[in-house]
Formats: structure tokens, sequence, C-alpha cells
């Protein structure tokens, strides 16, 4: 972790936006490992839930309120009286109490959604932060489909919430569709254009429909956003959200001495894992960061490159992320360099011609197999010295 550059807040909405997933609903108790170890990562916000959507949501909430004491702890509710004062009796037990409350701005959501005036949109927003600051004095305000937002009425509609005495305002990329340079203008054009933005924190919360939330909410921390939201493994509604462990990477491997956040990189791996298993989401192999395959290398051009230096491949050491060690795997693509290396990790090291001999071998096998495994190498080498012998 960089102890220098501007502070980046991660706001995590693995247990609100991320549990939204088909088939993900967690139990309390699990509910609560997940926040503990949340924590111990190191994220700033904790969303917990959205308190009025059911008994279950409001309990978890409340019980993470009461348990966790570190990070600020969130729950969503919309531009509805009673959701606010719903969230506002979840969270009576927490340290640092936050309510997350908004209304959909774009021309669709106001006419598809709300069947409603740009007009009374506004009225509603402000209406909203001023009911929710009555009973927290953290208030998050989101203007849903910001992405899709003519930016001259985001603006007034963020103006009217800062007004009301907003502390952060949420600009979603609710439908994944903004390109990076269109979403980091639309951050640029309110910290132009709206009075007091300065003293209060911006946010983004990107989705990935078009795979772009990670590089969308990089390109809002370049044009002034200083609170991300993401979910580890990027998971949540459709296509996910933005994946906490790409942003802290981004921004601990691009960023140094410019930015910084307070996420404990080496924990990255193990709350992945714990995630992907408490929810049965897998986490696919060629995932960032924390895939299977993330630090695999099977062709063997780059397994040459990564035996002589590492960096010739890896941009992170997978020890910054928790694990041990990067991994060659054995496959017909791969060359005489990483059978030799891995021949001398089981005790065999060979010379020029012993590794003519045993390629040769490795070779036929490989191309049987998808992957040779150590198991299989050991037999092989065993077989061929013995025939040699």
């Amino acid at each position: 972790m960089d102890m220098s550059g501007k502070q980046v807040h991660i706001f995590d909405t693995t247990l609100r936006d991320g549990e939204q997933v088909p088939g993900c609903k967690l139990n309390l108790d699990q509910k609560l490992r997940c926040a503990k170890q949340l924590e111990e990562l190191g994220v700033d916000v904790l969303e917990a839930g959205f308190p009025e959507s059911s008994p279950g949501d409001f309990k978890a909430v409340e019980m993470i309120s009461k348990e966790i004491r570190n990070p600020i702890i969130c729950g969503l509710s919309r531009a509805v009286p009673k959701d606010i004062e719903t969230a506002a009796a979840a969270l009576k037990f927490a340290v640092r109490p936050r309510i997350h409350t908004g209304i959909g701005t774009s021309p669709i959501h106001i006419k598809y959604k709300f069947n409603s005036t740009q007009e009374k949109i506004l009225e509603r927003a402000k209406a909203a932060v001023k009911h929710a600051k009555s009973f927290v004095e953290d208030v998050e305000f989101y203007a849903e489909d910001a992405g899709r937002t003519d930016n001259e009425y985001l603006a007034k509609v963020i103006q009217a919430v800062v007004d009301e005495g907003a502390t952060v305002v949420n600009i979603p990329d609710t439908t994944g569709y903004c390109l990076p340079n269109e979403y980091g203008e639309k951050i640029k054009f309110l910290v132009d254009n709206v009075r007091g933005i300065e003293n209060v924190i911006i946010s983004a919360h990107c989705h990935n429909d078009l795979g772009l939330a990670t590089a969308n909410s990089i390109a809002g921390m370049i044009n002034g956003v200083t609170q991300i939201e993401c979910t580890m493994n990027g998971i949540g509604e459709r296509a996910g959200n933005t994946s906490l462990e790409e942003v802290a990477m981004v921004i601990q491997q691009r960023f140094k001495g410019l930015y910084q956040t307070n996420i404990r990189s080496t924990l990255l791996t193990e709350t992945s894992h714990m995630i992907s298993d408490s929810m049965a989401m897998l986490v696919q192999a060629n995932k960032a960061i924390v895939g299977e395959n993330a630090f695999a290398h099977s062709s063997g051009i780059h397994q040459d490159g990564i035996i002589k230096h590492r960096d010739n491949y890896e941009i992170i050491d997978p020890l910054d992320v928790g694990l041990t060690e990067s991994k060659i795997i054995l496959t017909a693509r791969s060359g005489r360099a990483a059978v030799a290396f891995k021949s001398k990790e089981i005790g065999f090291d060979l010379s020029k011609d012993e590794l003519d001999i045993v390629y040769l071998d490795f070779i036929k096998l490989a191309d049987q197999k998808k992957q040779v495994s150590v198991d299989d190498l050991e037999a092989l080498l065993k077989r061929t010295f013995s025939a040699v012998a």
C-alpha cells in the first residue's frame, strides 16, 4: 500500500449489488462472515443491503451495523420516505451510518420508469436527501442511469442535492453504456459546473455490460472521483459491477504516488475465494488478478521469459495479491525451458542431452493430454532414465 497520493475510498457493494445475482443469496451468517473479511481487506464503506426490500435484508444491515466497526455502513433506499425511514432504523447501531438514496435521472427512466418530468424528479431528489439528513449526517445520493443522462440536467440535479446537504454524490453508469472518455468528461463537467462539489465525495458506480466498468471508474478517478463502488470478483446485476481487485491493483501498479487506497492487496485472493465459495459463483479462470490462470504460463516463449526474469511477462508480483508463486503449466505449447525448470523442482537436474531425450517423450505425452501434471512428468522422467540406463 503506497502511503502518498490522493485517497480513493473503496465502497464495497458485494453484499448488496453483488447479492442481486440470481442464486447468490447469502444467509445472515454468511453475510456477516463476508462483511468481516471485507473489513479486514480494508474497504472504507460497506453497503450491507437494501433494508426496505425484505425483512432478511433489514436484519442483515442491522446485524452488520452492530458487528462491523471500522468501515462506514451503508443502507440503500429509493427516493421514498418509507425506504429512507427503514434504512435509518436498520442503521441505528452503526458507528458510522450512511443512507444511500436516489432516483433515476435519464430521459428513459424519467419517462418509462417514473412517467414523470425533469422538474418533478428534481423535487423528489431534493426531498429524499432532506429526509435522509434528518436521520443521519452522511447521506449519499445516486442519480441512477447518470451514464445516459444529459450532463446539463445531471449537473442541475447534483447541484440541488449538494445544496440540500448530500455528503456523497454517486454518478452511476447503471447500464454500462459509457465509454471511458465519456464517463471521464461527465465527471469533469460536474466538477466544473456544480458549486460546492469540492466539499463532497464524488463516487463512481459503473456496470460492466460492455466490459468497461473498471476503465470507466479509473477515467472517473482521473477526472475527480474520490470513491469507487465495486464488488469482489466483479459480481453484480447482469454482466456485473466494477471489480474491486482490478481497481485496487490498477491504482497500486499504475498510480503510485498519485492515488492510494486502504486495500490490503495481499488479502485479495483469499477474499475472492471466500466470496466465490459463499455465493457459489465461480470465478472465470482468465479473470484479471484473481482468476486461476491470472499468474499461469503455458506457452513456451512466455515460460522461458518468466523463468529468465519474472517482469518479462508479469506486471504484478503474485505475492502482492496473496499468492505464493506464478504457475508454470505444462502443455503441448511448453518449451524445453519449462520442462527443465519443472524437472529440477522435483529433483531431476537435466543436462542438455538428457533434456533433448526427455523433451521428445514429453511432447508425445503432451499431445495426448491437455495438461501434463507433475506426477505425469515424474513418471515420464523415471521411465526415460530407466530405459536409457
